[in-house]
């Protein structure tokens, strides 16, 4: 591509405040585990110089994408993108270039998919053990009736998606609170990130998929080792989880939408309870007051309103829409105690591109110190940017991480 956007962009760091939605005045960020004292450990004693501030160089990768969504890498530099209201797969190419899947995949997905507000063709997952030119690709769509995960075979020789097979169905669907991350984890099976669609009562029923995290086989099934063998509920109790990531531990996060206080990161466990509709943010007194857990970090829902994470050994990344900005939280440590699950806790949060971008959907972690970001300003909810009277969103941006001095 011919226009490059570079700019270094120091992160603006965030005081580690502890405070309760819900109290007088307005909610401020916080994050459950301050820097470690000097008890900690020389092993995780916060010396590693990623533990503190880094800087960001953004470059553009491709422009003009309607309403990105989903983001998933591909062999070669090259990742698939879900184009939410146009109900559209397509390649990007490290060129820039942008190509959409054709295919009786393709046009079962248009016939079928409703785009309504937040619904659409959303999440998107391709098998990381497939070598390729074949992939199995997971898929998280809005129907008619309900929001469903199916499976295809794309096939990148010839661009085309095959028939598609529903994994998961009766997914309670919405305009708003509509979830539509997937992923799979590192025991292979897939997590469906769901939202109450609306009803927050749906959070809390065990017979609701609505508000959960889910965890099936690829094939669909309640998960072995789900917290309920009959069950593909992992986690409950969420309003809208749009982030799904894993630290090299093997740890599961989750990034969660507020209501009107404060949005959330949370460290998911199997058979937890988050607290939505009881709790947004961290709760009064014990963190297993009434069952709910609390999160590790958040933030104000005007600096956040996050979706899409990346979980590295060295952080969590969290696209932010209404904040425009790309949170970071430090995982403290040097990297063999985070893989080891020695990790002292969290570092202060810090904003990296905040306010240049506008809204961002979705971040991907590559190789050490670079990422990947979809920005989200065509969705009707942002402000599109040009660059000499052309429009140039939406991007997707390569972003070079460097740890502070």
């Amino acid at each position: 591509m011919d226009d490059i956007y570079r700019r270094s962009l120091a992160g603006v760091g965030v005081g580690v405040v502890l405070l309760v939605a819900g109290c007088t005045g307005s909610p401020e960020p916080g994050v459950a585990s301050p820097s470690p004292t000097t008890s900690v450990s020389a092993a995780a004693s916060g010396d590693d110089p990623w533990d503190g501030p880094v800087t960001a160089d953004v470059e553009v990768v491709a422009e003009e994408l309607p309403v990105p969504w989903g983001l998933a890498p591909l062999p070669d530099d090259r990742f698939l993108v879900t184009l939410r209201d146009d109900v559209t797969l397509a390649v990007v190419h490290p060129s820039g270039d942008v190509e959409p899947v054709a295919g009786a995949g393709s046009q079962q997905l248009a016939e079928q998919t409703v785009a309504d507000g937040e619904g659409g063709l959303l999440g998107v997952a391709v098998d990381p053990e497939d070598a390729g030119p074949l992939f199995t690709v997971f898929l998280y769509r809005t129907g008619e009736q309900d929001n469903a995960v199916l499976r295809a075979e794309l096939d990148l020789d010839s661009m085309t998606l095959g028939d598609l097979t529903t994994v998961l169905d009766g997914i309670p669907k919405s305009s708003n609170h509509n979830g539509g991350r997937i992923a799979l984890g590192p025991d292979g099976h897939l997590y469906v990130a769901t939202g109450d669609a609306g009803d927050p009562a749906n959070a809390q029923d065990p017979d609701s998929l609505g508000g959960k995290i889910l965890r099936v086989t690829p094939d669909g099934e309640p998960a072995p080792g789900n917290p309920d063998p009959g069950s593909p509920v992992w986690s409950m109790g969420h309003r809208n989880v749009q982030g799904l990531g894993w630290d090299p531990s093997g740890r599961m996060f989750a990034s969660e939408f507020g209501q009107d206080q404060l949005d959330e990161l949370n460290v998911i466990e199997p058979g937890g309870n988050y607290g939505w509709p009881e709790v947004e943010g961290p709760g009064e007194g014990a963190d297993d007051q009434d069952g709910f857990t609390d999160p590790v970090a958040w933030w104000p829902t005007s600096e956040a309103s996050p979706s899409g994470i990346a979980v590295t050994e060295e952080a969590v990344y969290l696209a932010s829409l209404r904040g425009e900005r790309l949170w970071r939280v430090p995982l403290l440590g040097e990297p063999s105690a985070v893989a080891d699950g020695e990790s002292p806790g969290f570092g202060e949060p810090q904003a990296l591109l905040e306010g240049e971008l506008g809204r961002l959907r979705a971040v991907h972690a590559a190789s050490d110190g670079e990422l990947y970001v979809l920005t989200n300003n065509t969705d009707g909810r942002g402000q599109p940017m040009t660059e000499d009277g052309r429009p140039v969103d939406d991007r997707l941006l390569r972003v070079r991480l460097t740890p502070g001095e």
